[in-house]
């Protein structure tokens, strides 16, 4: 299976130029599955929850992921982006999910950073894993499984770990990091759920008449036992696409007598979970 992510700067508020630009990167190589950024077709920076409103959009019906329908059902692709979701009266950070055949899925931020507290509503989906097919270079359509998870969410272990019970092979992660832990804490992630992980930041600077938000690239895929696969620059809009086995996510043993999951004793554990 091809898997891809796409690091790129964006303009605020320049919905169409930042999805077309997105799209002309995707469109220079080819990939069963592509991961864009958090947020990739407003920019990050917001000032005032009108602001927000104004650039969310419906899911599935919103131009962003109409367009984006159409560019996976042409190139026979997967696709992961995050954009800001209007449902209701409420407006979320979420990430979507499209195939060649349609919508496959939708989540929304459950663990806010810093000022999105101000401008989101709170992510109320649970986890989920959604199985993408692929044609196998032998002929036939496999079959992958693809969590989601959105920037900050990497912070609390227990977002993986629940995708990983949930039977990902593959947790896409959107993302618009600042802080510069992330692309290192993503190896322990992937090897203590032993995942793959593919992580797609933006770079660029926003400052829109407050602190400045310096944005750290690195966007990266991470193999199940740790191993960086590749990385991104930290100033460069970058794609970059890989060869993997989902099916070595599958087996959790480290040797003959340890299984990273089977082994884990809940009744000890805070919450029981």
């Amino acid at each position: 299976m091809k898997v891809g992510f796409v690091q790129m700067d964006c303009r605020f508020g320049e919905v169409e130029k930042n999805l077309e630009k997105a799209i002309g990167l995707i469109s220079r190589k080819k990939a069963d599955l592509w991961v864009l950024p958090e947020l990739f077709n407003t920019g990050y920076q917001f000032v005032s929850k009108r602001e927000v409103a104004d650039l969310a959009e419906a899911i599935p019906g919103g131009p962003t992921t109409q367009r984006l329908l159409a560019v996976a059902k042409e190139r026979r692709t997967s696709i992961v982006v995050g954009l800001v979701e209007r449902s209701g009266k409420a407006l979320y950070n979420a990430s979507v999910l499209v195939g060649p055949r349609g919508l496959i899925g939708v989540y929304r931020k459950i663990h806010l950073f810093y000022e999105e507290k101000k401008w989101f509503t709170p992510g109320n989906l649970p986890f989920e894993v959604y199985p993408v097919g692929y044609k196998s270079e032998k002929g036939g359509t496999l079959r992958a499984r693809i969590g989601m998870m959105i920037c900050f969410d990497w912070i609390f272990p227990e977002s993986m770990r629940t995708l990983a019970l949930l039977g990902a092979d593959i947790v896409c992660h959107p993302a618009n990091l600042v802080l510069p832990y992330c692309p290192d804490a993503m190896v322990t992630r992937s090897l203590e759920n032993h995942v793959f992980t593919i992580t797609a930041n933006r770079i660029g600077v926003e400052s829109r008449g407050k602190e400045s938000l310096r944005y750290i690239g690195r966007s990266e895929v991470v193999g199940p036992g740790g191993e960086i696969l590749c990385r991104a620059s930290d100033k460069k809009e970058e794609t970059s696409v890989i060869s993997i086995d989902p099916k070595l996510a599958r087996n959790k043993r480290l040797n003959r007598f340890n299984d990273l999951l089977k082994d884990r004793r809940s009744l000890f554990y805070l919450g029981r979970g």
